[in-house]
């Protein structure tokens, strides 16, 4: 993943310090053709755009060339051996490994009345069942992998989208910023991990126009979690071509249990499902503790009217579907996808009234990945300096119990807000007109 930038750098480099002690022995001809196309090669990366970002990255970029993508594989690493040690510990798999025992038995699967527990599709109970079957050791382990194999190799196709210089840079240290915030849903098995990476992989092929990656991604998505129907229809906004694809991944997803139960018991839980994601409005007498905008005022003692809070999820939804279109526009194919996704995760997040602190870990990786690009493309400022620290430090501050207690449920969706919406606003300022068939043609 080395590029020619860094490469052309690492020569000039070499090829400098080399000739001073040529020059010492006499060799004035072969000092002269040795340093003149380094001089040349030095000035010509000196006087590009990005030269400043570049001379910031001096810092960086020899720590995390590899350390930070190391680190994120080996907290992964960590989480899988604390897995083996304690399938049930810190976990969420239990509540999969439940709905898919009530599937095969035929039992409810849904408690409507406190919407807790069990909140998936009756397809994800369906294709949970070989996981089940293999035990709570192994069948854990290949879930925990499915998620984050899914989310790193998203993340690491993005990179490729973007192209440019320093890419192992731009995917290890926007990896290493994201970490602390994905950590905890990583490690609790959370399907937000596998929800993220297949909604990115849906942004990127539907961007591109490819019907079958589309249906497959959307699909998955679906099973996932029920919200990523939001990503489905921003995918069919960008892309009316594939309305089509992503209707009937929809259709396949509510077909799938037929084919393993009977009509009737499928139909009561479609019922009872329906309901429960009709009745997810807050409830503050509840169990369940929201992590949404309304997170700091409930935590200031102030009581929002839903009626309010409706018109702002609303509002906040519009706007988004404007500003996802004007990006699909406005940005060159390498960062549309970026920032398209960037901004409906964090709509997901902050918007959604069924988000807690660990959903926050959707919006992590493309954050950290758009302050590396941001990094990359104008250097180390005080603002970004401020974002990576922000985004960073918000992923630790449940090390601690008192740390969680002071800081749970407002901090996340205050900070990552920040952080979301500078970073938007910056690929709002970049204005490079695509080639306007660009990723227009879908094809399977």
């Amino acid at each position: 993943m080395i590029d020619d930038g860094s490469a052309e750098k690492c020569r000039c480099s070499n090829v400098l310090s080399v000739a001073p002690v040529t020059a010492t022995f006499g060799c004035s001809i072969s000092f002269r053709c040795d340093i003149s196309p380094a001089l040349k090669a030095r000035r010509r990366w000196e006087s590009r755009s990005g030269r400043n970002a570049g001379c910031a990255m001096m810092v960086t970029k020899p720590v995390f060339d590899r350390l930070g993508f190391w680190l994120w594989v080996g907290s992964f690493l960590v989480v899988l051996g604390l897995v083996l040690w304690s399938p049930e510990t810190r976990s969420v798999v239990h509540i999969y490994r439940h709905g898919s025992e009530a599937f095969l038995s035929g039992q409810p699967l849904y408690q409507v009345e406190v919407a807790m527990g069990y909140l998936y599709a009756p397809a994800f109970a369906v294709l949970y069942v070989p996981l089940l079957k293999l035990g709570p050791y192994l069948g854990n382990i290949l879930w925990h992998m499915l998620g984050f194999g899914v989310l790193t190799f998203a993340a690491m196709r993005q990179v490729r989208k973007l192209g440019g210089e320093e890419q192992k840079w731009l995917l290890s240290f926007g990896l290493f910023l994201a970490l602390p915030v994905s950590l905890a849903a990583l490690r609790n098995g959370q399907a937000t991990i596998l929800l993220t990476g297949a909604c990115w992989f849906l942004t990127l092929s539907a961007l591109e126009g490819r019907r079958a990656e589309c249906f497959f991604w959307a699909s998955l998505a679906i099973i996932a979690k029920p919200t990523a129907i939001i990503m489905l229809l921003l995918a069919g906004a960008l892309r009316p071509r594939l309305i089509p694809a992503l209707a009937l991944a929809v259709l396949v997803v509510l077909a799938i249990p037929y084919g393993f139960a009977s009509t009737g018991y499928i139909n009561a839980q479609y019922h009872d499902f329906f309901r429960m994601l009709t009745s997810m409005a807050v409830d503050p007498t509840g169990p369940f503790v929201p992590a949404d905008f309304t997170a700091p005022f409930a935590r200031l003692g102030i009581s929002l009217p839903e009626f309010d809070v409706t018109i702002v999820r609303v509002v906040a939804g519009l706007l988004t579907l404007w500003v996802v279109l004007q990006f699909d526009r406005r940005l060159d194919p390498g960062a549309s996808g970026l920032a398209i996704f960037l901004t409906a995760a964090f709509y997901m997040c902050v918007f959604n009234p069924r988000v807690e602190q660990n959903t926050y870990a959707m919006v992590a990786v493309p954050a950290g990945l758009s302050i590396a690009l941001l990094w990359r493309e104008k250097g180390a400022g005080a603002v970004l300096w401020s974002l990576a620290v922000l985004l960073f430090v918000t992923g630790l501050t449940s090390i601690d119990g008192r740390l969680h207690d002071l800081f749970h449920p407002w901090l996340r969706p205050v900070s990552i807000s920040i952080v979301a919406c500078v970073l938007i606003g910056w690929f709002w300022t970049q204005d490079r007109r695509k080639v306007p068939a660009a990723g227009a043609v879908a094809h399977g």
